[in-house]
């Protein structure tokens, strides 16, 4: 394979392995705009600098819908999920899980209250709010065209505790739930829930949010199968296909 796979130059130690795939595969890894050879380029990375090296570089970057979450039935989410504003949020009383949509522009974790919440962040930034649900199990999941690629249990109990996907004996319900989500890009990163132990017939899975596939850690995924998903969701725009364009990111000007 031809091309090259560009991080940022403060790479992250968990970028590693995935970077080690694409260079067995014969991408060209580099962190400099003026290094990058001719040829295809892919993007795997953060999205403030995805936005910074847009207008050089030219990816397509697909992202699922902010909307995509909160307009899932609720079979799907085991909890009510509203999407509203900061402002709004901040003036709840309740304890709610509160995130971003997709970027990272405050963490994404229980808060108490709503004065808990940012006040350095302008009012009108889109959040998610839900009901505080705890997990048996947490799982992301690499899909291309709906199938899981590559996939790692990354938390038990909401503590962090990677094992592979097939290591764990709920990969079968995970893998065949995933299948049937609809209106995600080509190329994404799911996380699921298990809302019980496994053995417990009670327990359901359920969607805890997309992400982008490439700015998603792999956890104990395979790194070779994961980088399918990485390439098709962060290469050349004029590579994305017709059905992707509605999930390709809008680059803001950058001045």
């Amino acid at each position: 394979m031809t091309g090259s796979l560009f991080v940022p130059p403060l790479v992250l130690p968990t970028i590693a392995p995935l970077a080690r795939a694409a260079a067995d595969r014969g991408l060209v890894v580099v962190s400099a705009v003026p290094a990058v050879p001719a040829g295809p380029v892919h993007y795997y990375g953060g999205p403030l600098f995805a936005d910074r090296v847009a207008a050089q570089l030219g990816p397509g970057l697909l992202e699922p819908a902010d909307d995509w979450l909160p307009g899932l039935p609720r079979e799907l989410v085991g909890r009510r999920i509203r999407a509203t504003t900061l402002a709004d949020a901040r003036v709840r009383s309740g304890r709610a899980f509160v995130k971003p949509p997709s970027s990272k522009s405050f963490p994404a974790r229980v808060y108490e209250h709503g004065g808990e919440l940012p006040r350095d962040l302008p009012d009108d930034t889109a959040v998610l709010v839900s009901e505080v649900v705890e997990f048996a199990a947490e799982f992301r999941l690499f899909l291309l065209d709906g199938e899981v690629r590559a996939g790692s249990r990354y938390a038990t109990w909401g503590r962090l505790d990677p094992a592979p996907l097939d290591s764990c004996s709920s990969a079968g319900r995970v893998r065949e739930f995933a299948a049937t989500l609809p209106g995600l890009p080509g190329a994404v990163v799911v996380d699921v829930g298990l809302t019980g132990p496994s053995d417990d017939p009670r327990a359901a899975v359920v969607v805890v949010e997309a992400n982008m596939a490439w700015f998603s850690q792999l956890y104990m995924s395979d790194p070779a199968r994961a980088l399918d998903v990485v390439l098709r969701a962060a290469g050349p725009i004029e590579d994305v296909a017709v059905s992707d364009h509605p999930f390709v990111r809008r680059h803001p000007t950058v001045v």
